[in-house]
C-alpha cells in the first residue's frame, strides 16, 4: 500500500504541463498537443488543446463535409506553410472554427451533431460512446477564469464569455476547462486547547462510471450549462445526500477554489477548476440534520471520519484524485497543515491553485 506525501496526491491529480515535462513523467508527454482556438481570428483566445489522435479525426470529419456538401467545421493550421501569427504571438499548428460558426447557437449546434454522432458511430467509445456519455451540458468560456455567464441571462447588445455548450462526457476530447463544486460537512471541537476534526466522507457507487468505490467529498458535481455555482452546489446537496435546500442556504460558506490540469491514464486532458464549499456543523444545532445520506445512488454510504483516519485514506490513494486535493485544502485552511509540519507548504499551495499553463497554449 502507498504512503503517499500531500505533495506526491497533489501530482497525481495535477499531473499535466503544456510543453514541458509533467510533475510524474508520462509516455503521453511526448504527445503534440495542438491548441484549439474559438475562431480564425489572430486575437481568437485558445479555448482547449488536442491530441494528434483527435485532430487526425478532425480532419476526417473536413472530408465528410466536403463529401456531403456542407461547410467545413474546421480551420486546420496544421501544415507549417498554414501557421497562422496567434495571440500569444507565437507561430505553430493551430485549429478553430470555421468563420461561420461566429455565435453560440451555432457552435452548440455543430458540437451537439458531431458528439452525438460520433456516440452513435463509436467514435472515442471510450470517452464519449454510449456508455460514457451524460446527457448533461457543460459551459465553454471565452475567458476560463471570468464570468460565468450564460444567453438567458444576457443583457441585449452585452458580449458573453459563454461561447458555446455541449456534452460533458466529450470535453475531454478537446481539452476543455469544465467546472464543478466540491463541499466538506465537518465538525471541529476543541478540548484543553487542543482542535480535533471529524469529515463526513462518502463512497461512491461501485456503479460510477468514473472512479468506482473510491472516497469522495462530502458533496461534488460538476456545474451544468446555465447553472450558477451555489444553485448547483444545493442541487447535489440533496440529490447525493439528501441534504434539504434550506440547510444549505442557511449554512454552507463559499471558501475558494483549487484548480489543476488532469490527464487520464489513457492520455485524454482534463483541466479543471473547482468552487470549494464548507458546512462546520454548529456546536449548538443538532448535528442530525446535517447527516448525510444516499439518495441518487450514486453514493454506496457516508461515514463520519477522523482528521487522521482521513489523512491514511488519503496517503494510501483511497480517495478520488481531485477530491483528496479539496481536503488538503480544507486541512490548510483550518490549519491542520502548516509551515511548521509540512516541508512542502508553500508548493503545495501554489499547486493548489494552477493556471493549466493556460500562457504555452
Amino acid at each position: 500500500m502507498p504512503n503517499l506525501s500531500f505533495l506526491d496526491i497533489i501530482n497525481v491529480c495535477d499531473n499535466t504541463r503544456v510543453h514541458q515535462p509533467s510533475p510524474v513523467p508520462s509516455a503521453y508527454d511526448a504527445e503534440l498537443l495542438v491548441p484549439f482556438y474559438l475562431s480564425e481570428s489572430t486575437e481568437s483566445p485558445a479555448i482547449g488543446l488536442l491530441r494528434p489522435v483527435v485532430l487526425e479525426q478532425l480532419v476526417l470529419e473536413n472530408q465528410r463535409s466536403r463529401e456531403l456538401g456542407l461547410q467545413e467545421l474546421w480551420a486546420l493550421n496544421v501544415d507549417e506553410v498554414a501557421y497562422i501569427p496567434r495571440k500569444n504571438k507565437k507561430l505553430g499548428p493551430s485549429v478553430s472554427f470555421r468563420t461561420w460558426l461566429d455565435t453560440h447557437a451555432k457552435r452548440t449546434a455543430a458540437m451537439k451533431e458531431l458528439c452525438e454522432r460520433w456516440r452513435d458511430t463509436l467514435v472515442f467509445d471510450d470517452v464519449c460512446g454510449p456508455k460514457k456519455w451524460r446527457a448533461e451540458l457543460y459551459p465553454i468560456y471565452s475567458d476560463p477564469f471570468g464570468i460565468h455567464d450564460h444567453p438567458k441571462d444576457a443583457i441585449p447588445g452585452q458580449a458573453l464569455n459563454f461561447v458555446f455548450e455541449m456534452e460533458r462526457s466529450a470535453c475531454a476530447l478537446f481539452g476543455l476547462i469544465t467546472y464543478g463544486v466540491h463541499m466538506s460537512i465537518y465538525e471541529e471541537v476543541e478540548v484543553d486547547g487542543k482542535k480535533s476534526l471529524k469529515v463526513w466522507v462518502p463512497t461512491r457507487a461501485r456503479t460510477k462510471q468514473t472512479f468506482p468505490g473510491l472516497l469522495d467529498n462530502t458533496v461534488a458535481g460538476g456545474i451544468p450549462s446555465g447553472m450558477s455555482m451555489f444553485e448547483s452546489m444545493v442541487k447535489e446537496c440533496m440529490e447525493e445526500a439528501s441534504i434539504p435546500d434550506h440547510i444549505v442556504r442557511k449554512y454552507a460558506c463559499t471558501v475558494g477554489g483549487i484548480s489543476y490540469f488532469y490527464r487520464t491514464s489513457k492520455g485524454w486532458l482534463q483541466p479543471e477548476v473547482e468552487y470549494v464549499y464548507d458546512i462546520r456543523i454548529p456546536p449548538d444545532v443538532d448535528s442530525k440534520i446535517f447527516e448525510p445520506r444516499p439518495l441518487d445512488g450514486e453514493v454506496e454510504s457516508f461515514e463520519l471520519l477522523t482528521y487522521a483516519d482521513v489523512v491514511q485514506k488519503m496517503r494510501a490513494g483511497l480517495f478520488k484524485p481531485n477530491c483528496a486535493l479539496v481536503l488538503i485544502d480544507l486541512f490548510i485552511r483550518l490549519g491542520y497543515v502548516m509551515p511548521e509540519n509540512e516541508p512542502d507548504y508553500m508548493k503545495i499551495i501554489t499547486r493548489l491553485h494552477g493556471t493549466f499553463d493556460l500562457e504555452r497554449w
